[in-house]
């Protein structure tokens, strides 16, 4: 396995450069928009939602939970579909049908929402948002291996960061826009105002999401510069792999049954005490649902050393770290952002209305895009001098397109002026990385510990814009978790890639235990939940880099000169 990923590297480094699609890439980078603004869009449709339906933290993080499951339940199902039926459905349609048809599964969404709405319903509103995001599951699917074929594998990964980029514009705008929407307006507004407007701007929302689905199915269709990119390789069953899933599918609806059930009893006339024993029987069921995910893989991982037939790619150690390391990643970027609503509202952070929350949430969202734009600079075909220049411009660039779009928007920008700091912080350590995986993931891992217990001991400025960095040191890690969790798997790298897809569930799991927690011991304290995270993926960078060296693997170097 050593030898053959050598073989492998050598080869990448050995090739003539393949020529970039870039009429296709452009194409292709327009779904990565609308995976980012719908995402970054909930963090103030949550807020919304939680004052409309008179909802608790946890209820309005139901937001993240319908949308991030949907992610899980459709990689599962094109999984399973590929291990009975022996084909990739994805490799069946090709890149391009899956990506219009995912596009149009999440037009269906957006109708379902306005049903939803008409309805007046937030459990409908839920299912509206599940069946836009099992849309967006199969479009991702198709989108990220589709990118790194369109060119050079070599600069695959920067093709990815490329996309990661134009997704981050999404998160940055998607707030702005989802406010302006909601609100009617970038003025601040109360609580009490949230709660009496009217629905029909939610309609008018969706509407217009649903059209510009369908359009971007009709652009990518009717493209001629989009190959099909179909594959007909025959998938590897892996039994025992799907079975564990299947189960562990089971024990998590398990788990949130009865935290579910829990809001079919009228708390409002209970007691303190009450209220409190109630929300602890909810963490516990809540931390059940994380422990099912950790314990299921490591096990599974043990299990395979002992015998590897039937599991496939999960008998790899890095890939089953990796899987856990994408679920604590997804859920710690959606976690801080989705949570940052309610934190602004305290005093000591300001004490704002969730309307003036929205460029804090922009900063934070737009805070990815500033390290993934920079990432995207190695996707070009520039000199080494020429490359550095842009890695530092680059993402003060970005920064300024934040700050002028908030700008145009009517928000008071002043109070996120010096956030610069940070931003200089992260392109210092940028640098530190050198562009490889386990280095990038250990300092980045190491800066949102650090941000993140800032954050937690203090308030004000110092902690709002320790909070808002995470948003910087998680930008460029998912590239950098994917390329060490599928190094040296072989033929099994198509199906660890599912694998690691699947794991996006982390957006579903992590901030409602977030929620929760902030209904027990506050907001503030509750993001010591992001502390952990970032702990782990310090550890998953360390471990991995360890465990690809008995392999025989020396990624970082490998990852530095393949243009990572």
């Amino acid at each position: 396995m050593a030898t053959e990923q050598k073989n492998n590297l050598s080869n990448t480094e050995n090739t003539s450069m393949i020529p970039t699609n870039y009429g296709a890439l452009g194409t292709l980078v327009t779904v990565f928009f609308f995976w980012g603004f719908i995402a970054a869009g909930n963090s103030v449709f949550i807020p919304f939602c939680k004052h409309y339906f008179n909802l608790d933290q946890f209820q309005s993080q139901l937001i993240d939970f319908a949308f991030y499951t949907a992610y899980y339940i459709g990689a599962l199902a094109l999984f399973a579909y590929g291990s009975f039926g022996g084909k990739d459905l994805v490799g069946k349609w090709g890149y391009k049908r899956s990506i219009v048809y995912g596009l149009l599964f999440s037009a269906l969404g957006a109708a379902a929402m306005i049903i939803a709405v008409n309805a007046n319903t937030f459990a409908g509103m839920l299912v509206g948002l599940f069946i836009v995001a099992l849309g967006f599951s199969l479009q991702q699917t198709a989108a990220q291996p589709f990118a790194i074929s369109l060119g050079d594998p070599a600069t695959g990964t920067s093709r990815v960061n490329l996309g990661g980029g134009i997704n981050s514009f999404g998160t940055t705008i998607g707030p702005i826009v989802v406010a302006f929407a909601l609100f009617g307006t970038t003025a601040a507004i109360t609580d009490e105002q949230i709660a009496a407007l009217s629905l029909s701007k939610v309609i008018i929302l969706y509407s217009c999401v649903g059209a510009l689905f369908i359009g971007a199915a009709a652009m990518f269709y009717f493209s001629k510069k989009v190959p099909a990119g179909i594959l007909l390789e025959k998938t590897e069953k892996a039994n025992k792999a799907l079975y564990t899933l299947l189960i562990m599918t089971g024990l998590l609806i398990i788990m949130f049954v009865p935290v579910f059930n829990s809001y079919k009893t009228d708390m409002s006339q209970a007691s303190e005490a009450e209220n409190h024993a109630m929300n602890s029987y909810r963490m516990k069921w809540l931390l059940g649902a994380l422990a099912v995910v950790v314990v299921g893989l490591l096990a599974s991982n043990m299990s395979a050393k002992k015998n590897a037939d039937g599991w496939g790619a999960m008998k790899y150690p890095q890939l089953v770290l990796g899987m856990l390391a994408i679920f604590v990643y997804v859920g710690v970027e959606v976690a801080i952002g989705s949570n940052l609503s309610e934190l602004m509202k305290l005093e000591s952070f300001g004490g704002l209305q969730s309307s003036e929350a929205a460029p804090y949430i922009s900063m934070y969202w737009g805070s990815l895009m500033i390290g993934r734009w920079a990432g995207a600079v190695s996707a070009f075909n520039l000199s080494k001098n020429t490359k550095l220049i842009l890695q530092v411009i680059v993402p003060l660039v970005a920064f300024g397109v934040i700050v002028g779009v908030n700008t145009i928007a009517k928000y008071d920008m002043e109070p996120l002026l010096y956030y610069i700091v940070c931003v200089i912080i992260q392109i210092v350590a940028f640098f530190i990385s050198n562009n490889k995986p386990a280095r990038t993931l250990m300092i980045f891992g190491f800066l949102g510990i650090l941000a993140m217990v800032i954050g937690t001991q203090t308030t004000g400025t110092i902690a709002t814009y320790a909070f808002l960095s995470g948003g910087l040191f998680c930008s460029i890690m998912w590239p950098c978790i994917f390329t060490l969790s599928i190094a040296g798997l072989g033929k099994y790298t198509t199906q660890g890639s599912a694998f690691l897809i699947m794991m996006i569930l982390g957006g579903g799991i992590i901030p409602p235990i977030q929620g929760k927690l902030a209904d027990v011991i506050g907001i503030h304290q509750s993001y010591w939940i992001p502390v952990i995270c970032f702990a782990y993926l310090t550890f998953f960078a360390i471990a991995v880099k360890s465990i690809l060296k008995n392999q025989g693997i020396d990624y970082d170097n490998a990852a530095a000169t393949g243009g990572h």
